[in-house]
């Protein structure tokens, strides 16, 4: 739907599940001749926000490169 709807930009598809209360795994597909597969997989654990210092905070204000 993505690529019917926005042809001229990379579609990205992505899927997030809980593995814990407060873990959470964030997916990236791609298509292959092989079928769809999982090009990227990343696991966040979701904390509360006065858990979080200054500096952390502030970091996420950069984006990584």
């Amino acid at each position: 739907m993505c690529a019917i709807k926005f042809p001229h930009l990379l579609c990205r598809a992505i899927a997030a599940q809980f593995i814990q209360d407060d873990l959470i795994a964030l997916f990236e597909f791609e298509k292959t001749n092989d079928g769809i597969k999982v090009s990227s997989e990343k696991h966040d654990r979701l904390v509360h926000s006065e858990d979080l210092s200054q500096e952390e905070l502030e970091s996420y204000r950069i984006r990584p490169e």
